[in-house]
């Protein structure tokens, strides 16, 4: 069989198909941002309305993970570190992401080997928006 009978053959599965696409990236969403709004480190980095927050999280999400390109399509090119860094990401605060992160995957998506894969892409990108030390943050 080539790949033009199997066009599926040639071309891997996303994390988004492989998880259940929009609805498992909704569900994280909505399992995520409470544990965000409650974590004492992250709470003071999110405005009080959090719904466009975890908006546009899910179409980030979504385009991260190889879904459709929604982000790139309403906000234009994510360039994330940029964006976030007017905020103080310490350590610490990835750390409290991932964790926030971490609990939401464990209870939303199912295969444990796919929830670490997608957990180690993830945790390259947390640690990387990193610009400020732990004694220069306002606590």
């Amino acid at each position: 069989m080539n790949s033009e009978q199997n066009p599926s053959a040639e071309r891997p599965v996303s994390y988004y198909e492989q998880v259940g696409g929009a609805p498992t990236m909704r569900a994280l969403v909505e399992a995520f941002y409470p544990r965000v709004i409650e974590h004492p480190l992250l709470a003071p980095l999110f405005p009080e309305d959090i719904h466009p927050v975890m908006e546009k999280q899910e179409m980030f999400l979504t385009q991260y993970f190889g879904g459709p390109q929604l982000y790139t399509m309403r906000e234009g090119h994510p360039r994330m570190r940029a964006r976030h860094i007017r905020f103080p990401i310490t350590p610490d605060r990835a750390t409290a992401w991932l964790s926030c992160m971490q609990q939401a995957m464990d209870e939303v998506i199912e295969d444990s080997m796919l929830r670490e894969q997608m957990m180690e892409r993830l945790a390259m990108t947390a640690y990387f928006f990193v610009n400020t030390e732990e004694h220069e943050a306002e606590q």
